[in-house]
């Protein structure tokens, strides 16, 4: 293939840096970021251009996966190096010398980097950094290229290195060494934005990566010149779909085996470096494990080179799924609906700034995304970004269907629920004094969706310390539902809970308390001791227990929910955490030890845990997390938004 002089124009946007690593090789690293590679290439009509650095310079083999490569005599990572050391030493003896990022800038412009980079892919804009020149000098040179003299020489040179070539690719991947060397520590810590970390589920790879991003994350955060985010993406590798028992295994844990796990101890990695409370990683993994396959198994092969279009058992498919968290900037904590729903609403709002005929069928599906989108962290106890869904959507709604059109009611309704769990009360009566007129006028005041306005607008009475009016709404409620539904009907027990909830705010236990055993008792009959209604409704007796002193029942209730609520919902969800505080909370009570109380991600080892999807946080650059010490953390109103109660009736979204 013929190399055509590399010139390049700066991109109006500076791309960004992602380095892959594995601890140890055999873990399928250089062919992930072949591939990754690939696809970046292809995207926006194949105009994307990606640079790839092979930095493995000890075992150099990216150029394999692209024989249009195969020029031993062009130069590369290790030339490139070289000749920035003669550079410094040139600059150190001359009569001004520079310090810093004058000097890094300095010698990257007397080098230049276009002579070490060629194009290796007709089709698209996809080009290769080799390793260096194979010659017979190669591995005595290499010897000779001491990275942390390097290093000491000129601190900034690496990290600009990386700005530099971000200024013309829109991707940049690096293919690091294995292990714990200076270049891997260059590659890992110094260079990315992004650090996919590659392992085989063994414990030997597995801890040989949580060390490294260990290692990389503390290093941000103690140097005040390398204050930036780095986002961690775990990709599980060699995997083999065909035994579901082991894979099950090794990536939930098994505490007989001794085995931790690798979903639980990234959790655990990425709370720790990221100073957050709750991480579930359920979504990424359901979506991203590199199989092994025999296909591939062999020679240097681009999979989605010869798997387009593939199905969901494909390497290609794992691959396009890597690439929904990672090319966007996604964290992998966030969940598969989530990214989907964010991608579809940018997607609108980009047809809407465009204008044009098309705009105009843009507005309601935008209202609707937003609204399940507004629902999703609701339930996720992130009300501030549901706030600020719902208001959007209701504003679409408003402008483009009219104060009293269904839709328009239910991202109020919505809206209005957030309100009152963040204790905006006079909003929420507002709005639901609003719907429960609209929807009286509209179907009647017995319809099912007017008594559920009306339940709702009793909950912020009561909230408000209106009791008495509160009660009398929900009884008007509950004597519907019972001539029109029946006693067992769900809607009927709903109810119910929610008069229960005003009688305890009143003082009135015992009747709320008998209330509540019998709301309990129909709901573990018809759905289970473990639907969500049924733990609801022990969470709720056993709030009601707690008033009345008989600490013994609410601690064998709540034991119950706890564990409940780590089969249906995950160690790391809000509901499960709060659970265990209350329990905690007993136990003092109780004058039981703490300690005797197991860790949640211990029960999380111990249950047999259920996919439930969902993750729990925005991207930091549009929706609450705040850069500290070169990590991403939450904002204190995003950690109390957190235990926001979630026990309300859902109103159904639209």
């Amino acid at each position: 293939m013929e190399l055509h002089p590399l010139t390049l124009p700066p991109l109006s946007t500076s791309g960004e840096v992602i380095t892959f690593y594995s601890y140890k090789g055999g873990a399928g690293r250089t062919m992930a970021l072949s591939n990754i590679a690939v696809l970046l290439a292809r995207q926006q009509n194949a105009t994307t251009p990606v640079l790839m650095i092979d930095w493995d310079l000890e075992a150099p083999g990216l150029h394999h996966y692209f024989p249009e490569s195969h020029q031993e005599s062009r130069p590369g990572v290790l030339e490139f190096f070289e000749a920035c050391r003669e550079q410094l030493a040139r600059l150190h003896h001359s009569a001004a010398p520079l310090e810093g990022e004058a000097l890094a800038h300095e010698v990257l412009a007397g080098v230049g980097w276009e002579q070490y980079v060629s194009r290796v892919d007709e089709g698209s804009q996809l080009y290769l950094m080799r390793a260096g020149r194979f010659d017979d000098s190669y591995g005595e040179r290499l010897a000779g290229l001491h990275w942390e003299e390097l290093f000491n020489a000129c601190p900034a040179l690496f990290r600009c290195f990386a700005d530099r070539l971000a200024r013309h690719f829109r991707f940049v991947l690096v293919d690091s060494r294995t292990g714990r060397t200076d270049s891997a520590g260059i590659c890992t810590t110094l260079l990315p934005r992004k650090l996919v970390v590659v392992f085989t589920p063994n414990r030997q790879s597995l801890e040989g990566v949580q060390a490294l991003v260990t290692r990389a994350t503390t290093y941000r955060r103690s140097h005040e010149d390398e204050q930036r985010p780095l986002l961690v993406y775990p990709l599980p590798s060699r995997i083999e779909m065909g035994d579901s028992a082991q894979r099950a295994q090794w990536r939930r844990g098994d505490e007989r085996q001794r085995i931790l796990g690798y979903q639980p101890s990234f959790e655990e990695l990425i709370r720790e470096c990221y100073g957050m409370t709750q991480v579930s990683l359920d979504s990424y993994f359901d979506e991203v494990q590199l199989q092994q396959t025999r296909t591939f198994a062999y020679g240097e092969q681009v999979a989605v080179r010869l798997d387009r279009g593939g199905d969901r058992f494909s390497l290609t498919r794992t691959f396009e799924a890597l690439l929904a968290w990672l090319a966007p900037g996604y964290f992998p904590w966030q969940s598969n609906r989530e990214i989907h729903l964010l991608a579809a609403i940018e997607e609108a709002r980009r047809a809407l700034d465009e204008g044009g005929s098309m705009a105009r069928a843009v507005p309601q599906p935008l209202a609707r995304d937003l609204n399940q989108l507004g629902e999703l962290y609701r339930r996720e106890g992130k009300l501030r970004p549901a706030l600020a869904c719902f208001e959007e959507s209701l504003n679409l709604r408003q402008r483009g269907l009219g104060e009293d059109h269904p839709d328009t009611l239910v991202s109020k309704a919505n809206l209005a629920m957030v309100l009152r769990q963040q204790g905006k009360l006079e909003e929420a009566r507002f709005l639901e004094e609003c719907i429960v007129e609209a929807r009286a006028r509209q179907l009647g005041p017995e319809h099912v969706d007017t008594l559920a306005a009306r339940s709702n607008l009793a909950q912020t009475l009561g909230q408000q310390g209106h009791l008495a009016d509160a009660l009398a709404l929900q009884e008007d409620v509950i004597d519907a539902y019972m001539r029109l539904l029946g006693a067992e009907h769900l809607l009927t027990l709903s109810a119910r809970a929610v008069r229960a909830e005003l009688l305890l705010q009143r003082g009135d236990t015992e009747h709320a308390r008998g209330v509540q055993e019998q709301v309990l008792a129909v709901r573990k009959r018809l759905l289970g001791a473990e639907h969500a209604d049924t733990l609801r409704s022990k969470a709720a007796l056993a709030h009601t227990l707690l008033h009345m002193q008989e600490l013994e029942a609410a601690h064998s209730l709540l034991e119950a929910v706890l564990h409940g609520q780590l089969r249906r919902l995950g160690a790391d969800h809000p509901d499960t955490r709060k659970a265990r505080e209350q329990l905690m909370d007993v136990q003092l009570q109780l004058g039981l030890p703490v300690a005797g109380l197991p860790l949640v991600h211990e029960l999380h080892q111990n249950a047999a845990m259920d996919d439930y999807g969902d993750a729990l946080v925005r991207p930091a650059r549009q929706y609450g997390l705040m850069p500290a010490n070169g990590l991403w953390t939450r904002s204190s109103d995003e950690l109390l938004a957190l235990d926001a109660h979630l026990s309300a009736p859902r109103t159904p979204s639209r």
